[in-house]
């Protein structure tokens, strides 16, 4: 039986990652079998734990994920595992308004799992105390098995902070001093992508060395219990398609795992291209999916990538072709990098996206399908999330592919376009509403727009 944690904060930027990291790295040279997975809709941070492991990572997402699905991934990323640390995202109790929140807290009381507490103790002493205090008495349905202190400035500072928590009985697992050369790079979406790291072995390396001198990993392990959960014949979203072209390159990165994994498992190839190396998707595929990236940070070379562009164009005269949020950017007419230039893009559908004229899109989202697509069937509502910087500065003409609903259940409009075989929105699909089982997923490979 797999043995399994949380790692959660009060907030973003405490150090999840850097605890996640190390842990992963120090368990794995150990000679554990450690996996990890991701809570909530992040394409970034699972690639570092598949790097620190060496197996996939998968997202858990309470708020998007029917309770069968959940816990059939749930068991997938433990299989074949000791070990399995799930990081939470922004603080432990985060989330929506309503019954399913989505957040960190939610995901650990349905699945039983434990909490490890990482606390930034930068510019605090005693009071870090009351912050223990607060989180293991705001929801007794958590098990809070221990906290990690993070940025501690010396041995007093840890002591001071130890002996407001001694009454607490939540032990003190480690305390991880103040380093500015662990931090990893960012840019607008959260860290640089794990691919574009030239020394990342290095540095898991040194994370694992820093987690092992400062935390009881031993202890940490020992704190972990039994998950039970098993993966089932539940999938997120039925294939497109028997062949499934998928752009897979540093602009075309972001697409998750369980998503690829249950397209497999129903019996579907994917058949992945690289749009920056000026391939098109192959013409004996059955649909083509662009996944969401940094497209903006690549626009020159890819208005330069003519074979692409035009293998796209004849692919979506008879194939259909789907792109979500930096895939539907290059599906339209042109895009706008930073510095304000203009950049032709593929033109299959009408509209027209700006990073210069930068906005944050960020919350969950319902999407109700306005005809049928390679998502599914009209009337049928898929649930994921947005999270971009850029505008849509020109609408075009194209019929709108879904209406939005936010989180709350709050109309957001129509959104997206579909113009013949080809649909696109900046909507990223975490998996249908209603539960998509093997035995009966059908393809929507052949569904076509109008």
């Amino acid at each position: 039986m797999t043995q399994a944690l949380l790692i959660a904060a009060p907030r973003s930027g405490s150090g999840k990652t850097t605890l996640t990291l190390g842990l992963l790295a120090a368990f794995r040279r150990q000679g554990v079998a450690v996996r990890a997975a991701k809570c909530g809709p992040d394409y970034i941070d699972p690639a570092f734990h598949q790097a620190a492991t060496g197996a996939p990572s998968l997202n858990l997402d309470s708020w998007a994920m029917p309770p069968a699905l959940l816990q059939s991934v749930a068991g997938e990323a433990a299989a074949k595992a000791d070990l399995l640390i799930v990081e939470s995202a922004m603080g432990l109790f985060d989330g929506t308004v309503g019954a399913k929140t989505g957040s960190a807290a939610e995901l650990a009381t349905t699945l039983g799992l434990p909490v490890l507490l990482v606390i930034d103790v930068s510019g605090q002493a005693q009071s870090a105390g009351a912050v223990l205090h607060g989180f293991a008495s705001f929801d007794p349905r958590l098990n809070i098995i221990g906290a990690v202190l993070n940025r501690v400035g010396s041995d007093r500072h840890r002591r001071l902070i130890e002996r407001a928590a001694a009454t607490l009985d939540i032990p003190i697992l480690g305390a991880i001093p103040r380093d500015q050369t662990i931090l990893l790079p960012e840019r607008h979406l959260g860290l640089v992508q794990a691919l574009e790291h030239d020394d990342l072995s290095s540095h898991l390396e040194r994370l694992a060395n820093l987690i092992e001198e400062s935390c009881d990993v031993a202890g940490i392990q020992r704190l972990a219990q039994t998950l039970s959960a098993s993966p089932s014949d539940v999938i997120a979203l039925p294939p497109p398609g028997q062949r499934i072209a998928l752009a897979d390159d540093a602009a075309f990165a972001f697409i998750y795992p369980h998503l690829v994994g249950g397209w497999r498992r129903a019996g579907a190839e994917i058949v992945p291209f690289s749009p920056l190396g000026d391939e098109a998707p192959p013409s004996d595929c059955d649909a083509c999916w662009l996944p969401g990236g940094y497209p903006e940070l690549h626009a020159e070379k890819l208005a330069k990538a003519e074979r692409f562009k035009s293998g796209l164009g004849r692919f979506a005269e008879s194939h259909p072709v789907h792109g979500e949020c930096g895939g539907h950017m290059v599906l339209g007419q042109w895009l706008e990098d930073a510095s304000g230039q203009r950049h032709t893009m593929t033109g299959l559908l009408s509209h027209a996206t700006s990073f210069a004229e930068r906005r944050l899109h960020l919350g969950y989202r319902t999407a109700k399908l306005l005809a049928p697509c390679v998502l599914g069937e009209r009337g049928e509502s898929i649930r994921g999330h947005e999270f971009h910087y850029v505008s849509l500065i020109e609408p075009g003409s194209d019929a709108a592919l879904a209406e939005l609903l936010d989180g709350e259940g709050n109309s957001l409009g129509a959104a997206g376009g579909r113009r013949g075989h080809v649909t696109g929105t900046f909507f990223h699909a975490i998996a249908a509403s209603e539960p998509v089982r093997l035995a009966s997923s059908p393809s929507h490979a052949m569904a076509v727009t109008a």
